[in-house]
């Protein structure tokens, strides 16, 4: 199957959802390049970004199941590689 290269941009706005996010990312590992987090303490935010080399229905579900949880926002962009 045919993967594409992207970027999910995350948003963390509440850390209640941490831990359910983890776990999400943990399940997807074998696809995720690297990762990078921000913690932006003066807006009592963090800023998360993922590589990520999967084939685009991989991509989705992830995205979605991301931005699906609460004090969250997920937003992807895709290479054309």
């Amino acid at each position: 199957m045919e993967t594409r290269v992207a970027v999910i941009g995350i948003i963390v706005e509440s850390n209640d959802s941490i831990e359910e996010m983890n776990q999400l990312l943990h399940e997807y590992g074998t696809y995720i390049i690297g990762r990078m987090g921000i913690p932006y303490r003066e807006r009592k935010i963090n800023i998360i970004s993922i590589a990520i080399d999967a084939p685009q229905d991989i991509i989705s579900a992830l995205a979605g199941k991301i931005g699906r949880l609460s004090g969250v926002s997920a937003k992807t962009a895709y290479s054309n590689v």
